[in-house]
């Protein structure tokens, strides 16, 4: 069996198809110049052997990034879609702060005009996540909300942006988020400050 190797040859292909130029699009809170620190190991290495893998080992380090997606331009560049995390709230969890996303991640504070107007929800994680979910489940208006409160004894109130407060009894609040959207709505229910469900089967308004 005889084979040829014509390094010449091979040396121009590695040449041709050496990474020049990185594109980065659909990125709004992630800092450019974390995307470029993050992918600048790429620039001179060949496009047909760019590994995935260690492109997504260094974007993970960017707290903001849920996913992204990579395409190769031929004969030289590499471009890559950024999706960004979703925070719904700013969590303040006794002295730590955190933006809480869609999907139930924390991302470390730090202001973000963007945010700025986000509900704020007093809570850990783990309780928040699952209130969360009952508040999707029955379809309440996460636009509305203002604050949120957990307390020790396990209880919730939710402050509207009308600054009408909803005191949540402690087991199945469920049944007075319903009521309470029932209402909302309602001629004459506007003028009402406090929506009192702590007591089984009884609402005091005030």
């Amino acid at each position: 069996l005889l084979s040829t190797y014509n390094k010449n040859i091979n040396l121009k292909i590695n040449l041709k198809f050496k990474i020049e130029k990185i594109i980065f699009e659909n990125y709004q809170i992630v800092d450019i110049s974390e995307l470029k620190n993050a992918t600048d190991f790429l620039y001179d290495n060949n496009l047909f052997l760019l590994q995935n893998k260690s492109i997504e080992k260094e974007l993970k380090k960017i707290s903001f990034i849920e996913s992204f997606e990579i395409k190769k331009i031929y004969p030289n560049q590499v471009k890559i879609k950024i999706f960004e995390k979703k925070p719904i709230v700013i969590l303040q969890d006794k002295k730590d702060k955190y933006y809480f996303t869609d999907k139930y991640n924390l991302i470390n504070f730090f202001p973000l005009k963007e945010y700025e107007g986000l509900p704020t929800v007093f809570s850990n994680k783990e309780n928040f996540e699952i209130f969360y979910k009952n508040l999707k489940k029955n379809n309440f208006p996460f636009d509305i909300i203002k604050k949120i409160y957990n307390f020790e004894s396990k209880r919730w109130d939710i402050v509207t942006k009308n600054n009408q407060t909803i005191k949540l009894p402690i087991k199945n609040y469920t049944k007075s988020l319903k009521n309470f959207l029932v209402l909302k709505d309602q001629q004459n229910f506007d003028k009402y400050k406090i929506f009192d469900y702590r007591i089984k089967d009884q609402l005091i308004l005030k």
